[in-house]
């Protein structure tokens, strides 16, 4: 029985394999309607979340299966002070496939060792967000064709952003990937993501505080909101959230091809504006957050 806790816990041929049922359900999805007849997904979302949640519950919908869940912790019994592996414990006799997002991060790694069932961390506080990352993924290969020889821009909170963490890891893995990190000071990339991914693997990277210097080589665009969740100091999180706001002007000296991301939710780090801009892909990869979610149950709960 396998979970997946970290995008590491995927080989490169099984993202790629992922990445090709995706691609499949996308294009026939009658194919794959009932094939989690029968079974259940359990969402244990100890923390907020739309997309992701709902992605999880119409995936599994749309393969014919059934979800049961939370949506936040107050309407579970860790409110009265249930320990995480006894919560699981439990779950695991009712469904079986878990996903679950928790503000502590490695919960779910814990929840894999209890529960009896697989699981799939949907976030793990500023550590990890493997489906994001697949979604990332699924998204840029269905823009450009390809997953390596690319320069891919990091832009925003790089210090607490798990999406950004998992996305750079997984980019690593492929041939001539440059990373470009873009962030103020205070929100730089953690001193472990460089040492033990970027430069342990020879990447080449850079690190810079400004933008529009970086905007012309750009593949990639990876945006990210400043995330007052993860801020001890309201202050800080004033002062710094509004670092970098993309606009159609910034964009006039973008590759014509190049692709714009985002995790969402935005606030007002990408104008509305930019929504119109052909290059702005952030909905259409909210879309195939859906189709790669349907892939991974199906690879974990092992239905051909």
């Amino acid at each position: 029985m396998k979970s997946l806790i970290d995008i590491l816990d995927l080989s490169v041929n099984e993202i790629d394999n992922l990445i090709d049922t995706a691609n499949d359900i996308i294009a026939n999805p009658e194919k794959y309607a009932h094939k989690c007849q029968g079974k259940k997904l359990a969402t244990l979302f100890f923390e907020p979340s739309t997309r992701t949640r709902l992605s999880f519950e119409a995936a599994m919908y749309e393969l014919g299966g059934n979800v049961l869940g939370f949506s936040e912790a107050q309407s579970s019994s860790s409110s009265k002070g249930e320990s995480v592996a006894d919560t699981v414990k439990v779950v695991g006799y009712y469904a079986d496939i878990i996903a679950m997002r928790h503000p502590k991060e490695g919960a779910p790694l814990v929840a894999s060792y209890n529960a009896g069932v697989p699981v799939i961390n949907a976030g793990d506080g500023g550590h990890n967000h493997p489906t994001q990352t697949l979604t990332d993924l699924l998204t840029i290969k269905r823009e450009k064709g390809r997953l390596d020889n690319l320069t891919v821009g990091f832009c925003g909170d790089l210090k607490f952003g798990r999406t950004v963490h998992s996305l750079i890891g997984a980019l690593s893995r492929y041939e001539n990937v440059k990373i470009v990190l873009v962030s103020p000071k205070e929100l730089t990339v953690p001193e472990y993501i460089k040492k033990e991914v970027l430069e342990a693997k020879n990447i080449e990277f850079i690190e810079t505080t400004d933008l529009e210097s970086a905007m012309p080589d750009l593949d990639i665009l990876y945006m990210t909101r400043v995330q007052r969740e993860r801020f001890f100091n309201e202050q800080d999180y004033i002062r710094l959230k509004d670092s970098y706001i993309l606009t159609p002007e910034k964009l006039e000296i973008a590759k014509n091809d190049l692709c714009i991301l985002h995790p969402l939710p935005r606030v007002n780090e990408i104008k509305v504006a930019v929504d119109k801009d052909s290059r702005a892909k952030y909905f259409e990869q909210a879309k195939n957050g859906k189709y790669i979610r349907m892939a991974l149950i199906l690879k974990l709960l092992e239905v051909e």
